[in-house]
């Protein structure tokens, strides 16, 4: 990737880690926007192409781990505080109240 224009990291706190259905809405979010969009489960990488759901799921990371985005392109910056904000909500997965139940 040439020079990212905007870069983020998130801590990753989905139970499961980044595993099929949190891995299908963060590839689906990605691929919403025109930006080449990469993540990786270290700021050294490897970085992986974060439109891709095998290569997001191949990074196999666990809870609580430190998830870098990056991205290029005209809508970069809104991509990562998209996809941070996604993994920040948990990929609204909310738990049942069970009072409410």
């Amino acid at each position: 990737m040439t020079e990212p224009n905007a870069s983020g990291t998130v801590l990753l706190t989905h139970e499961v880690g980044l595993h099929a259905r949190p891995s299908v809405k963060l590839t689906k979010l990605a691929k919403a926007y025109a930006a080449r969009v990469e993540l990786a489960a270290s700021e050294a990488g490897p970085w992986v192409d974060a439109k891709s759901i095998v290569k997001v799921m191949a990074t196999k990371a666990p809870k609580d781990t430190v998830l870098h985005f990056r991205a290029a392109g005209p809508d970069a910056a809104a991509a990562v505080e998209a996809l941070i904000g996604l993994v920040a909500r948990d990929f609204d997965e909310a738990v049942p109240n069970a009072a409410s139940v």
